[in-house]
């Protein structure tokens, strides 16, 4: 049975895990850098990027011994190539290139978004393709139609602000500190959500695509006004971008035949309230709904290291390792029309 290395350095978390073919995590480790970054609000390249350098190594030698195994035992070393902060990807590429090379271990390029979008796959031997799959994080707000390992078209980007960009940008409007997207949801469960008018861009829309920039833009004035509890706008915020959500998700459902479920992967998705919405929406449709666990929503290695899985097994990866290079930006559709605002990030 393959067992493949996962490294994972995108943004700013540090991981290495290892999968076998079996979808048996067997052992995964995460450096955070909350403490870092946490005095200036948000990831800061360069510390990040110093972060990586220093951990990855004694983080890649740590899960092998909590494997009781050796490179040697490994088939195969999958590291995320993109897209990211392109000092964090290249800390975790180039490692993943001396260890390939070093043991004359295939090197499988990852897209990070794809990582993502196949975590789901790991956790449900169920989820079978094509699936809907609503992608949420810090940097990408899109709905994919995932028809196979490497086969995605996309239905809808954000032109502006990623959903988690808006949770973490509303933390930083409320004083709640970084990582924000967790903070909010907790705030705004002793909220009222209907105490803030908010704004709900494009909703009802015959464009696809979403908008959360000036939700956010909103958020502050209703801040600086001084006459709503942080605790209100932080529900007023989420149940905003709920809506947002549904909305634009119940559009691109209703265009797509043949799908098996709905799934969402990604950061947001370890939100409670964006689950519960997007769950009735896919009974609404008679559709299973997936969401991988918590520990795989956010950034991680095992994710990585089965999309090494996925593609080890179909033979997809480059024969020379030192041909693979590092993406800031690499879109899962390359095809997908442009849009207009900030739809680069897609």
């Amino acid at each position: 049975m393959a067992v493949v290395l996962g490294i994972e350095s995108s943004c700013d978390e540090t991981a290495a895990a290892l999968v076998d073919g079996e979808r048996r995590i067997i052992a995964q480790r995460i450096a955070s850098q909350d403490d870092a970054h946490r005095p200036y609000g948000g990831v800061v390249p360069e510390i990040a990027a110093r972060a990586h350098s220093e951990r990855i190594a004694p983080l890649v030698a740590a899960v092998l011994e909590d494997a009781g195994m050796t490179l040697a035992d490994v088939d195969a070393i999958a590291a995320t190539a993109g897209p990211g902060l392109i000092g964090g990807v290249m800390v975790g590429l180039v490692t993943a290139k001396a260890l390939a090379m070093a043991s004359d271990k295939p090197l499988i390029a990852v897209n990070h978004l794809e990582g993502h979008a196949l975590s789901p796959r790991l956790a449900d031997v169920a989820v079978q393709f094509p699936y809907l799959l609503l992608l949420v994080s810090g940097g990408h707000c899109q709905v994919l139609r995932v028809e196979g390992v490497g086969q995605y078209r996309r239905l809808a980007t954000t032109i502006d602000d990623a959903l988690g960009e808006a949770f973490d940008k509303t933390a930083k409007i409320l004083g709640l500190g970084f990582p924000g997207g967790p903070a909010v949801e907790r705030l705004a469960r002793e909220g009222n959500p209907k105490a803030v008018p908010l704004p709900r861009p494009l909703l009802g829309s015959a464009e696809p695509h979403f908008s959360f920039a000036g939700l956010k833009s909103a958020v502050l004035r209703a801040k600086q006004a001084g006459v709503h509890a942080d605790a209100d706008i932080a529900a007023a915020f989420q149940k905003a971008a709920l809506d947002c959500v549904m909305d634009r998700t119940r559009r691109a459902l209703a265009g797509s035949v043949g799908v098996t479920a709905l799934v969402v992967a990604g950061g947001v998705a370890a939100n409670q309230t964006i689950r519960g919405g997007l769950e009735a929406l896919a009974a609404e449709f008679g559709l299973p709904f997936v969401a991988p666990p918590l520990a795989l929503c956010t950034d991680n290695a095992a994710m990585i290291a089965w999309a090494g899985q996925e593609r080890l097994a179909l033979g997809n990866f480059a024969p020379d390792p030192l041909d693979i290079a590092a993406r800031p930006r690499w879109p899962l559709d390359p095809e997908a029309a442009p849009v207009r605002g900030a739809g680069v990030k897609a």
